[in-house]
């Protein structure tokens, strides 16, 4: 009977069929067959700001390169003592506290330390640059590792999704977007920066909206649409043939945006049993203006959007420097609890405890995420082993962003592409064995499919001597 069902699926043709319930066929002809290589890859990066604390991440039972080992006092920016490389499983050694949400995911997690993204500018952030690695703290002028990998992999109407609390890093009176904002993290390429979605019920609408529509007002919209492309396209060739140069080029491009919305469309519209299958409950959680509620809803529109299929790559900015955690019992800003140090925050605790217990609220929302990949049989696994959700700063390790230790949590697989359940840190900053973010992300487009070029991003001028060419040895499988 297995058989016969398999044969059935995998001779059904492609060819009729839209591009969203093509992509949705063969990730069914592919767990069918039992060919895990050909089912679909994800990617969700959450980017936190004012970076990630790298002295709690490391596992008990290793030396702790990170603190001075005469007073226990954590290091600074160019934090990491010399040594050799640490590459060591995780399967029998106990998680720092910080990480303790992520206990059932060991086998398929991995916590990267030491990697550096230097040379290019940026104080509390590095802007665009975290994700291109260039030079481009405030204007895009490269694609970035998610836009590149949602080109790639995305077939469904967003070829990836980015969702924020705001756009501003520093601002006073602050309080969560409640429209598209941008936090000048994502680009296509050179001025072409993602916007982001700040609103989780805009964003639940914009993805979700065959959920709660009727069928009669998805084909009025769609008509409308077609109607109003047809209209704009008639209109645009009388226009377009007043212009020429460089205006009958910018032309084009108005244009063309006009066109990639009309396709959105088309492609949600493909969708809608999927969207309507797997959209979230709207409730009245996705209008507050708590960090903690947001960043949680953000989280689960994130999660239903992938399944659905509506992207494979999902950006997520859970804060921004002007954020206070009042949940937490925090007055203070994040901004400010990255300069505390030692020092005592409003609650109490710490600045080095504060910003513990806020990438604990992030890590936490994490585990949900991978409790319900986990939840979803994919080929001979789950989708949790064809997705990889990476947790980072756009500020390094450090509230002040030098760049010289990039930690990285990640969790998830990469259909076996990559090797998971490990603690790996580099050689110190400058010494032999040392590599950077840009041959990290060479490792995810590697795993993802991609045809790599031997660098990523900004070349350091101080490390010419290292060689610092292809995707990361220590994680990639054999």
């Amino acid at each position: 009977m297995l058989y016969s069902r398999r044969r059935v699926i995998q001779d059904l043709s492609l060819g009729g069929l839209s591009l969203g319930m093509a992509s949705c066929l063969r990730s069914i002809q592919a767990h069918a067959a039992g060919k895990d290589e050909r089912l679909s890859k994800r990617f969700v990066f959450v980017v936190k700001s004012s970076g990630i604390d790298k002295f709690n991440l490391v596992p008990d039972g290793l030396e702790n390169h990170f603190i001075n080992p005469d007073d226990g006092k954590k290091l600074g920016n160019r934090g990491r003592r010399h040594g050799p490389l640490v590459d060591v499983s995780l399967a029998d050694r106990q998680l720092p506290e910080k990480l303790k949400a992520l206990d059932s995911f060991k086998d398929r997690l991995s916590i990267i330390q030491s990697l550096s993204g230097v040379g290019f500018r940026g104080d509390h952030t590095k802007g665009f640059g975290t994700l291109s690695l260039h030079d481009s703290e405030k204007v895009a002028v490269a694609p970035t590792v998610d836009c590149l990998l949602g080109q790639h992999l995305s077939t469904g109407p967003y070829p990836m999704y980015g969702m924020a609390m705001n756009g501003r890093l520093l601002e006073t009176g602050w309080k969560p977007e409640n429209t598209y904002c941008y936090p000048n993290l994502s680009a296509y390429g050179p001025a072409k920066p993602v916007a982001y979605q700040g609103s989780p019920r805009k964003a639940f609408l914009e993805l979700f909206g065959a959920a709660v529509a009727s069928p009669e007002e998805l084909e009025k919209k769609l008509t409308l649409n077609g109607n109003l492309m047809d209209f704009l396209t008639e209109d645009a060739r009388r226009v377009e043939r007043q212009l020429s140069g460089d205006d009958k080029e910018r032309f084009a491009l108005y244009m063309e945006s006009f066109e990639s919305l009309r396709k959105i469309e088309e492609k949600k519209a493909a969708l809608t049993d999927q969207v309507q299958k797997h959209a979230p409950e709207l409730t009245d959680r996705f209008d507050s203006m708590a960090p903690s509620a947001r960043i949680e809803s953000h989280f689960e529109i994130a999660t239903a959007a992938l399944i659905a299929g509506l992207t494979n790559v999902i950006t997520l900015r859970p804060d921004t420097l002007g954020v206070k955690y009042s949940e937490l019992g925090l007055s203070n800003s994040v901004h400010s609890i990255g300069h505390l140090q030692e020092n005592t925050a409003s609650n109490g605790w710490t600045g080095h405890q504060a910003r513990m217990e806020i990438e604990k609220l992030h890590l936490k929302q994490i585990a949900n995420m991978a409790k319900k990949f986990d939840s979803i049989p994919e080929g001979n696994g789950s989708m949790l082993d064809n997705t990889m959700i990476v947790y980072m700063s756009c500020s390094s390790g450090d509230h002040h962003c030098g760049g010289y230790d990039w930690p990285f949590v990640l969790l998830g697989g990469m259909g076996k592409k990559l090797k998971t359940g490990r603690y790996v840190e580099y050689p110190k900053y400058g010494d032999k064995g040392h590599r950077t973010v840009g041959n990290f992300y060479l490792s995810l487009m590697h795993a993802a499919g991609m045809r790599t070029p031997d660098t990523f991003g900004q070349q350091d001028s101080n490390l010419q001597d290292l060689d610092l060419t292809g995707p990361l040895h220590e994680l990639i499988a054999s």
